[in-house]
């Protein structure tokens, strides 16, 4: 069942963002429109788009307290995810076991970071004006994936040893379970459930912005009006 349930949730996944990219790339940019002051060769596009990516170069230059937090949660976020490498393999490197506190303030972190950004939602006026009920829901979520994880950090603890040995039999094995022995097992069970839930929602909410930005067309668009005349792709019979 477990085995299942992984391969459905990561086919739904999977298509579903092929499908987003797909419908990204077939949408026409109908009007030449990059946010200035923007690159004028195609190099320099290339470079706005890793800033973005990277240091999340606009959000910085907008809103000073929101990129803090952002990339405070983005940052832990990858920690987080590189320190769950080790469920899914036998064996680690040895320094891998250094990195495991580091993971681990990386999980407080982010679910600090997390709470911030809730609190800026509900607290500043023009904010939660803006905010929808799935914006609420997702950083519900990540709040529930994080602080989940910590409790079984800390407070809950599962059964890791077989916790580890349904993950590394996971595609391997049909028949690949989880047993359910005491308060840490089932929080564990919830904590998957979130995850599945989340990578569910991936394609077809906002959370997308991870493959959009690489097609907004006020960020991966040429500023040259005059050296090359832009067609509207709608205009083109």
């Amino acid at each position: 069942m477990l085995t299942f349930l992984t391969y459905a949730v990561l086919v739904v996944f999977v298509a579903g963002f092929v499908w987003k990219i797909a419908l990204y790339a077939r949408s026409p940019a109908p009007l030449l429109i990059p946010t200035t002051p923007a690159p004028v060769t195609y190099i320099g596009v290339k470079m706005r788009l890793m800033r973005e990516v990277v240091f999340f170069e606009s959000l910085f230059k907008a809103d000073k307290l929101l990129w803090a937090l952002g990339y405070a949660f983005h940052v832990t976020m990858l920690l987080v995810l590189i320190r769950h490498i080790r469920y899914f393999f036998e064996t680690m490197p040895p320094y891998f076991e250094e990195y495991q506190i580091i993971g681990k303030l990386a999980g407080f972190a982010m679910v600090g970071a997390l709470t911030l950004l809730m609190a800026r939602r509900i607290l500043i006026d023009r904010v939660r004006h803006i905010s929808s009920i799935a914006d609420h829901l997702i950083l519900l979520l990540f709040l529930g994936i994080g602080g989940s994880g910590l409790l079984m950090d800390y407070v809950l603890r599962p059964d890791i040893i077989a916790i580890k040995r349904a993950m590394t039999t996971l595609w391997t094995s049909p028949e690949a379970t989880l047993s359910v022995t005491g308060p840490g097992d089932v929080l564990f069970i919830l904590h998957l459930i979130m995850v599945a839930v989340l990578l569910l929602i991936i394609p077809f909410s906002k959370l997308m912005h991870m493959d959009g930005i690489f097609f907004s067309p006020s960020r991966n668009q040429v500023d040259n009006p005059r050296e090359k005349r832009h067609i509207n792709p709608w205009n083109r019979d």
